[in-house]
């Protein structure tokens, strides 16, 4: 729970920020990726390393019906509300046993950094000031961002408009992992002076011709192409299954999220972003560039319907355009490095773990400590002394429940 407040920043204060030199993001670099599947609450599910949805679109104009049901607001959140954040550690360590998580100063979603930028400018959150909370826990030199939402998922009526987004990804798109709910995608780069590791759900991408469904099987002959290398990882780490036990999963014996084998890696390059719009009111490059941006996706494609009827849509490359935006706004990109620098700063002298929240009244940034549950379960958390896993990536308490012969 929260306490007394420690700081706030001020939108006024954040001329007052030491802020880096440059604000350009370099050396970006795709770690790892997953897949939420679609299982019962009680037994969290995710495919490593999963797939976006493949884009594949009608030839010419279509009529959708209007978004309806159970739809996702923060998925992480809503199927593992106990860690947020654990999937996106399972996932990395199960494809990267080895890395070295005391070199990243901050890990997060890409939600949190728009909500910060938009702090530092209205402007990118389309000048709607909103509060929201963020929960920081500083380990060593890494900041660790979670994002926190009144809701988590909803659920949309018959009688209610929501617009098509929903219904036109599913039209649009076509799964590459059985039982998919959402791919969650996990890149690094360098940003003003610190280095970041982003999580971010990405709706779909560009394939080549041939591309086959990819699918997860609970038989063990199933090998999905070019995952060798996540094999050997989930061989060395075999063991003993339990009596009883599902086959084609891992997980680790103190957590309640499941992992499995399935997916297929698909190269940041080919990645996409899709929005919809009613086409009376054309969707400005400027409303969704900073989502673009902070994620390093490289397309986009802008949908336009008249009352439910979808013109042909097409992709667009953007990557040169989100370039050039990142060139012309470094004032802003600067004091957001000089933000979450800030906040870490704050946090780490504060004792290590904090609660953000920003009020839309008051306009400002305030930093309450932060007492209760740990973010990450306590076996991650040896990472950073490099002690957590043996050298063997999912925590010292990982059992591979191996598909049966």
């Amino acid at each position: 729970m929260a306490n007394n407040p420690i700081a706030e920043i001020s939108r006024l204060g954040l001329k007052d920020l030491n802020t880096p030199a440059s604000a350009s993001i370099t050396d970006v670099q795709h770690l790892a990726s997953y897949n939420w599947i679609e299982a019962p609450r009680a037994t969290p599910t995710i495919a490593v390393p999963g797939s976006p949805d493949l884009w594949s679109p009608p030839n010419g104009p279509f009529r959708l019906e209007k978004d309806t049901g159970h739809i996702y607001i923060a998925q992480n959140a809503a199927r593992h509300p106990e860690s947020p954040l654990e999937p996106l550690f399972r996932a990395l360590y199960v494809q990267h046993p080895s890395f070295d998580i005391a070199s990243i100063d901050v890990v997060t979603d890409r939600n949190n950094i728009r909500k910060l930028l938009g702090l530092v400018n209205p402007r990118w959150s389309g000048y709607k000031r909103e509060d929201f909370t963020i929960h920081v826990e500083v380990i060593n030199n890494t900041a660790i961002f979670c994002r926190e939402e009144t809701k988590t998922d909803e659920y949309i009526g018959p009688n209610e408009f929501r617009g098509y987004g929903h219904s036109f990804e599913e039209k649009c798109t076509s799964r590459r992992v059985g039982g998919s709910t959402g791919h969650h995608r996990i890149i690094s780069y360098r940003f003003g002076g610190l280095k970041f590791i982003v999580r971010h759900e990405t709706d779909g991408y560009v394939g080549v011709a041939g591309t086959q469904l990819l699918t997860l099987q609970p038989a063990s002959n199933h090998q999905a192409p070019e995952v060798e290398d996540l094999s050997s990882v989930l061989d060395s780490l075999s063991l003993s299954p339990p009596e009883g036990s599902e086959s084609g999963k891992t997980y680790p014996a103190s957590s309640k999220l499941f992992i499995r084998e399935g997916g297929q890696e698909v190269p940041l390059p080919s990645t996409l972003e899709l929005k919809t719009r009613v086409a009376h009111r054309p969707l400005a490059f400027e409303d969704v560039v900073s989502q673009l941006w902070v994620s390093q996706t490289p397309k986009l494609v802008r949908a336009y319907h008249t009352k439910g009827v979808f013109a042909t849509p097409k992709v667009e490359d953007v990557a040169v355009q989100v370039k050039a935006w990142e060139d012309q706004n470094l004032k802003d990109l600067r004091t957001l490095a000089g933000l979450i620098g800030k906040i870490r700063d704050v946090v780490r002298e504060g004792g290590g773990r904090a609660i953000l929240k920003y009020s839309a009244y008051g306009d400002k940034l305030v930093f309450h400590k932060l007492g209760g549950k740990q973010m990450l379960p306590k076996d991650l958390y040896a990472k950073w002394e490099g002690t957590g896993s043996n050298g063997q990536g999912l925590g010292p308490d990982v059992k591979i429940v191996k598909p049966s012969v």
